[in-house]
């Protein structure tokens, strides 16, 4: 029977958020050239989110955009013969911008090497940097988050469920061991 614990509620999240922009905008020196990309589904509105907290902070808009990696993903064939293909939308031009990839939760690293693949084809950003809400350790390709939310190992049989406002009615990072 899986065990299911919070690691993060809404307020917590809230918190790693504001810490996770002001990161970003030290990394980015104020965040000139700045684009948000969140990848679907959860990292889309994490990417909203952090663009919302970085106009505060900085007083300007954030471009933020939203991939779809399922044609990138290195196993689509085990995914079926009909994929669900969301929208994928890359504000303007990415040259020489920094481009911050925003994911909800990175295990093995795979999806993020999809979403760079996918990147690489609306063209050469200047700098990508990778910004997750949970880093739950397992990688299986060398990548590795630039900004983090919360560390949290995690086995193989362990799931990390995100909920967000938007999506789900509450925001919640939930651990679910033995899934």
């Amino acid at each position: 029977m899986p065990s299911r614990s919070i690691l993060l509620d809404e307020r917590a999240i809230a918190r790693a958020l504001t810490r996770m922009a002001s990161e970003l905008v030290e990394r980015t020196q104020g965040g000139e050239h700045l684009v948000l990309v969140g990848i679907q589904r959860r990292g889309v509105e994490l990417a909203q989110r952090l663009g919302q907290l970085i106009q505060q902070m900085e007083g300007r808009p954030i471009p933020c955009g939203k991939l779809d990696i399922t044609l990138y993903r290195d196993d689509l064939q085990a995914i079926g013969a009909r994929p669900v293909i969301g929208e994928t939308q890359i504000p303007g031009d990415l040259e020489g911008r920094t481009v911050v990839i925003v994911d909800d939760v990175l295990y093995t690293g795979r999806t993020i090497r999809a979403a760079l693949d996918e990147l690489a084809d609306f063209g050469r950003p200047k700098r990508i940097l990778l910004c997750v809400l949970v880093d739950r350790g397992g990688r299986e390709l060398p990548i590795q988050p630039d900004v983090v939310g919360l560390g949290q190992a995690t086995g193989p049989g362990d799931r990390v469920d995100v909920l967000v406002q938007e999506l789900d009615g509450r925001d919640a990072v939930e651990l679910v061991r033995g899934s």
